[in-house]
């Protein structure tokens, strides 16, 4: 009050400022009450000053009046509610109301409110401010204590929306009403006492919570400034018998504790145990709130607010376009004005004040939201020192808005160290959060990862699936290349094959010299032993392409590895095909008058059959390889459940595998067939019933081969290829040629003629 009336005075001393005008005042009591303030706002708008007012004490100095009105604008109120009912009432009439202090966002709303206007930020900034400073200190479990007005309602309303927004979650929200009864209290205490938040966000004045905040608070304040001038008028005050004094009559008996009594004379004591107050006491030996004035706040937004009034009036009245080259200018004080055309001006004004800030009014009547943040440290001597530890900006951009100074901060019991409010610890890497159920999302458990997921910060909602080709690592905090999987000539099973292979090359290697050093006996020489060289090569090359299986897979091995094993397969057939042919043409040549036929079927025809019946399957190979050949392919579709990349052979065109695989299967079924049909032919050594026999296996084999082709995952679906390739290999190298080798070796008395044609 006392920082308005010396507003007003040093704008009336300036000779730039409203030049030939001065400024009067009304001063009214509110009470911080509804209806009273409501009655005062009646009184300023009928101009009427009623018996309530007159005995509460109303200061009033208000010179000739240019305005319209009785009362042209007025600064006030300090609470948000009796504001909002104020602002409602004067907003028809459209006479300004400049508040200092009511920060309600409700009162933003321009059609309820559409002439108030105020110099304090609205709660919505100041709530901005404390979410983000939540935020910085990692605050994720707070609780709210607040009051049942409109300040605190509004304000815990929309904290508690940006809070959530921003993952933060609510302990508990307690309200204290206006006369709390002691079992509300304790319960209250409980609840603070009990919860796991070490935060508590209050929205409520300083007075209702004095003793709650002098435990290590941060709270936004506005910003301060040291006034010129008004330390010395603040001192100037005394207490005054006359009309008008009351609120400095009443503020003098409280600060020195002592009794005014003007009718009794100076300096006399009275009856009771209060001292007399003399008048003349020295506000410099007393220290209070009142006469510190090192940086002022709430005054401050006063102090502003009387300034951009008497700055539209400035306006208003063309002070700045009046003068006419005089000495001095002055403004036009010709015809009264309306508050209506006052608060046009005053939503205009833009003015930099002594102190270089820029006052202006936004469309809603709001000033620029500037904060300091607060700390409240007790010193030694048990007082409360105000330090200030930051500040917040609401129109700068977002990453600069907030500026705190972590060092300075003193929190409870004189700690440094910043406390922690959560209500579950985050989650470290490698983990994500598992919500509770029917708790807030503050309150969760943390799980592992799983597998091929990671999280690499701490507090991760959920975790990151790696990309393709990479997996999770041991502790799931970082995705690593996935280990690639091929049937490798080191694996046990790659050392088994090609083990297994070399043997079957070695043991066909075997063979071919024993036959070649007995190649002119009868077992040898019988069904054309030029067949059998050419089948026993057939089968080393069947050995020997397994080999292009194993390995980590390249462009050359993935191209002609089915080709080598479809051309080879084909030749070896193709070769029993026709011994098998032979067998039955010569029993068929014993017949009377079917020599002839052995003579059709010789050595030459012999090769051009077995030229025929493999080049299909040469022209199906190279017109595979031509058009769509093998290539490698790192197959992922494992990685889910091993983290295993498998390298293998993708097959452009399916078809063409099962194409060869069909053929070697259709020279197989006929070869078989002629088999059987010469298995009871009439000789003590009858090739018919050993190709019958290989056959046999060799069909078992490949038949059992394409299911266990299709089901096997990953570098096993090679090693059956190459089983059955072995297999089918020693079956017939086994049942083909072991018998001979028998004879030949081990019962050479039944490698003659004459034995083998015994029946």
């Amino acid at each position: 009050m006392m920082t308005m009336v010396f507003t007003v005075d040093e704008i009336n001393r300036n000779s730039t400022l409203l030049p030939g005008v001065r400024l009067g005042y009304r001063i009214l009591d509110s009470c911080d009450h509804v209806h009273t303030s409501l009655r005062g706002a009646l009184s300023v708008v009928t101009g009427k000053r009623t018996e309530e007012h007159i005995e509460k004490g109303v200061e009033e100095r208000m010179p000739g009046c240019l305005a319209g009105a009785p009362v042209p604008a007025v600064v006030g109120l300090a609470s948000s509610t009796p504001t909002g009912a104020v602002a409602h009432t004067l907003g028809p009439f459209n006479i300004p109301l400049v508040s200092y202090f009511a920060t309600c966002t409700c009162l933003t709303d321009k059609l309820s409110y559409p002439s108030f206007l105020r110099t304090v930020p609205s709660d919505l900034f100041q709530v901005r401010g404390l979410v983000q400073l939540v935020s910085h200190f990692g605050w994720r479990w707070v609780g709210i204590l607040g009051t049942s007005d409109d300040y605190s309602r509004y304000g815990i309303q929309a904290f508690t929306q940006q809070l959530k927004d921003q993952g933060g979650c609510l302990a508990f929200h307690l309200t204290i009403p206006n006369s709390p009864s002691p079992a509300g209290l304790r319960a209250m205490a409980d609840t603070l006492q009990s919860s796991r938040a070490r935060v508590v966000v209050a929205f409520a004045t300083e007075g209702q919570l004095l003793e709650f905040l002098s435990e290590g608070t941060l709270g936004f304040s506005f910003p301060g400034v040291s006034i010129p001038g008004l330390g010395d008028f603040l001192l100037k005050v005394r207490p005054s018998p006359t009309p008008g004094s009351e609120f400095i009559n009443m503020f003098w008996e409280e600060l020195f504790g002592c009794k005014l009594d003007f009718g009794a004379g100076s300096g006399s004591k009275g009856s009771g145990l209060t001292a007399i107050c003399t008048g003349s006491e020295d506000l410099r030996d007393t220290e209070s709130s009142y006469s510190d004035v090192s940086r002022v706040r709430i005054s401050y937004n006063v102090y502003k607010a009387v300034y951009a009034i008497a700055h539209a009036l400035h306006q208003l009245l063309q002070c700045d376009s009046t003068g006419h080259g005089q000495a001095q200018e002055k403004c036009n004080t010709s015809t009264y004005f309306t508050p209506r055309q006052l608060l046009h001006h005053l939503k205009r004004v833009n003015f930099t004040n002594q102190f270089g800030e820029k006052v202006h009014f936004d469309a809603n009547g709001e000033p620029v939201p500037l904060y300091d943040i607060i700390n409240w440290q007790k010193v030694s001597s048990g007082d409360i020192k105000f330090q200030k530890v930051g500040s917040y900006d609401g129109s700068a951009p977002l990453s600069q808005q907030l500026q705190i100074d972590e060092s300075a901060i003193v929190w409870i019991g004189g700690q440094s160290q910043v406390p922690v409010s959560l209500c579950s610890a985050p989650c470290p890497p490698g983990s994500r959060q598992a919500r509770r159920p029917g708790e807030p999302p503050c309150c969760f458990d943390c799980l592992p990862c799983a597998a091929g997921e990671i999280s690499n910060q701490t507090g991760s909602i959920d975790c990151t699936r790696c990309p393709e080709f990479y997996w999770s690592d041991r502790d799931k905090v970082k995705c690593v290349a996935g280990i690639e999987d091929f049937l490798s000539f080191y694996d046990t099973m790659g050392i088994i094959l090609v083990s297994l292979s070399l043997l079957g090359v070695v043991s066909t290697t075997t063979v071919t010299a024993i036959f070649h050093r007995f190649r002119a006996t009868p077992v040898v020489k019988a069904n054309n032993s030029e067949l059998s060289f050419l089948l026993l090569l057939s089968l080393k090359l069947c050995f020997l392409c397994s080999l292009l299986f194993i390995g980590r897979p390249s462009a050359w091995s993935c191209g002609f590895r089915q080709a080598a094993f479809g051309v080879s397969f084909v030749l070896c057939l193709s070769c029993l095909l026709v011994k098998t042919i032979v067998v039955l043409l010569a029993f068929r040549a014993t017949v009377p008058g079917s020599s002839a036929l052995m003579k059709l079927f010789g050595p030459s025809q012999q090769r051009t059959l077995i030229l025929c019946s493999t080049a299909p399957q040469v022209c199906l190979c190279a017109g595979w390889l031509f058009m769509a050949p093998s290539i490698p392919f790192r197959n992922s579709s494992y990685q889910g459940l091993t983290g295993m990349v498998v390298l293998e052979c993708k097959e452009p065109w399916p078809p063409g595998f099962y194409l060869v695989l069909g053929y070697i299967g259709l020279l197989a079924s006929l070869c078989l067939l002629l088999a059987f049909l010469g298995r009871k032919l009439p000789d003590t050594f009858n090739e018919a019933k050993l190709i019958t026999f290989s056959m046999l296996i060799f069909c078992a084999v490949w038949i059992s081969f394409v299911p266990a082709y299709v089901s096997s995952p990953g570098k096993y679906t090679v090693a059956v290829e190459i089983f059955a390739i072995l297999a089918s290999s020693f079956g017939l190298l086994l049942c083909i040629f072991a018998p001979k080798c028998y004879i030949i070796l081990l019962r050479p008395e039944r490698n003659t003629k004459k034995t083998l044609r015994k029946g």
